[in-house]
């Protein structure tokens, strides 16, 4: 049987005053203050910024020692692990591999609760061994109520293993018996949720805002984007050829239609297309280029001036 813990003391638990009458309520006011609510995460994020730096640095560290990122969590911090990962291989054309969700009670969780299966560290631990997890990756646990045992499992055994670890929570850590497991704790502290206990709301938008803040700055700094173009991204449908064949045209002075024939040059490699062109090479020359300045394309171009 599960041991029941009386969790009135984690912060996302507790009542928020400003909804004890919410019930009572009209729609728009309901609305209101569930927007001014929402207004506050940032502050909250922001408060978070040097722990959320070196997180990334972590990760970034361990990108180009070809180790990879992996989340676990339970509910909705197991589901926007889940998206978040999921949004990585077409945005930056890596590998499906390099970064993945862990979700308590597997991916039919994604689409409906399964009841307990967030309440054991055995499971936490068990589904880390099966997705062979090692010492070169990097495990980033996210339990906004920060108690979660499937969560706590699977960063004491990343741990084990030598991996560095991430622990996103929106309570203080302290008394959350986690500490030895954790290399780095992100707290993002939001405050008691409107419906209390609720942390779909003010902590779910909170965990997505620093989970966008950790990837997309670790992509930027593996070469993934260029000024602010996403110069890496997978060419896979009509909008993103699009996106690709602009993108080319505005970084090479081509016009849309010639953008277009050179994306398709390049096997819609917008990267390869944009160095193709303005350097005048071959779609192999290409390649060996941006490999030899680890996919900064920037470098490659201020070295040939």
């Amino acid at each position: 049987m599960v041991k029941i813990i009386n969790r009135s003391n984690i912060l996302t638990e507790k009542v928020n005053p400003k909804s004890n009458r919410i019930d009572t309520m009209s729609t728009r006011e309901i609305v209101e203050l569930i927007n001014s609510e929402d207004a506050t995460v940032h502050k909250a994020v922001a408060k978070a910024i040097p722990e959320i730096t070196r997180a990334i640095d972590i990760v970034v560290k361990a990108f180009r020692n070809g180790g990879r990122l992996r989340y676990i969590g339970a509910g909705t911090s197991g589901r926007l692990g889940v998206l978040d990962a999921s949004e990585i291989p077409p945005t930056f054309s890596v590998s499906a591999d390099l970064v993945q969700g862990l979700i308590a009670g597997g991916w039919l969780a994604l689409r409906e609760a399964i009841e307990g299966a967030e309440d054991y560290e055995e499971n936490g631990k068990r589904d880390c061994k099966s997705i062979g997890l090692t010492s070169k990756d990097v495990l980033m646990g996210i339990a906004t109520g920060g108690t979660t045992p499937y969560v706590h499992g699977g960063l004491k055994y990343a741990k084990s293993l030598g991996c560095k670890t991430i622990f996103f929570t929106c309570t203080p850590r302290q008394g959350l018996g986690i500490d030895e497991a954790v290399d780095v704790f992100i707290e993002v502290l939001v405050g008691p949720e409107l419906i209390t206990g609720s942390t779909r709301m003010k902590a779910g938008t909170a965990t997505k805002m620093v989970l966008n803040m950790i990837t997309t700055t670790a992509m930027i700094k593996m070469g993934k984007v260029f000024g602010n173009y996403m110069i890496d991204h997978q060419a896979i449908n009509s909008k993103l050829v699009d996106r690709g064949t602009r993108i080319i045209s505005i970084l090479t002075g081509l016009s849309y239609d010639e953008a277009y024939q050179a994306l398709l040059a390049a096997d819609k490699h917008v990267k390869e297309a944009v160095v193709m062109v303005k350097m005048n090479v071959s779609l192999e020359q290409a390649r060996k280029l941006i490999a030899e300045h680890d996919g900064f394309i920037r470098f490659a171009f201020e070295q040939s001036q």
